[in-house]
């Protein structure tokens, strides 16, 4: 065998090693998850009959929630950060409450509408809509009617399906995704490097989504 083919070859096994070692992993992903999806609805759906249509009231109240529980406590950012965020079209703001490999809970939406894409994504991603409604298109499944999610609703976005998806004149959500987040990534930061140039937002996502991936890592959650 010859130099390049044996290049070739060891290319190729570490290939399906990798490959192996993600199948493995994906298998077992649901060992890492910090939170559950009838805790996230039963805090959302609480913070919603209480405060009504004051977003920043829910939003307060479903924080403070979760910091209460001490298996969660640990894993929330310090403090309250929001930045800008331009998605498939879309423009919006986030505030991170989690971040790591295979989850993240934030905070998104925007006070006066957007429209986008949604991404075709590596993580199951679930909109809880606290207050406006979303709504969603997807041709493949009803090419003349769409989907309305209204306060309280959970959007589920399958991993791998695509939709259109509009946000009306102010409207939040509490936005939980989880599977392989960092497939995610490029998505996120693609309207940033191609079209809006904006190189300080882009900064302090990077630095806000780092800082709490980097932390959880360290405290052993993946």
């Amino acid at each position: 065998m010859n130099p390049t083919q044996q290049l070739l070859l060891n290319t190729f096994i570490l290939f399906l090693a990798v490959c192996f070692g993600i199948y493995q992993l994906d298998s077992r992903l649901e060992q890492f998850y910090v939170f559950n999806l009838p805790q996230l609805k039963e805090i959302s759906s609480a913070a919603i009959a209480q405060h009504g249509n004051n977003t920043q009231a829910i939003a307060d109240s479903i924080v403070s929630a979760l910091r209460a529980d001490d298996k969660i406590a640990p894993y929330l950012s310090v403090k309250e950060e929001w930045v800008f965020n331009n998605a498939g079209g879309a423009m919006g703001a986030m505030y991170i409450i989690h971040a790591s490999i295979t989850e993240y809970l934030i905070i998104f939406g925007t006070a006066i509408g957007t429209e986008g894409h949604t991404g075709r994504h590596t993580a199951d991603d679930y909109f809880h809509i606290l207050t406006g409604t979303q709504l969603a298109y997807a041709p493949h499944k009803a090419p003349y009617t769409p989907e309305v999610y209204p306060p309280g609703s959970i959007h589920h976005l399958v991993r791998g399906e695509v939709k259109q998806y509009k946000m009306d004149d102010s409207c939040f959500a509490l936005e939980y995704a989880r599977g392989w987040i960092p497939g995610m990534l490029p998505f996120g930061f693609g309207d940033g490097l191609s079209s809006t140039l904006d190189f300080p937002t882009l900064w302090a996502t990077t630095r806000l989504t780092g800082k709490e991936m980097i932390g959880n890592l360290l405290i052993g959650k993946f």
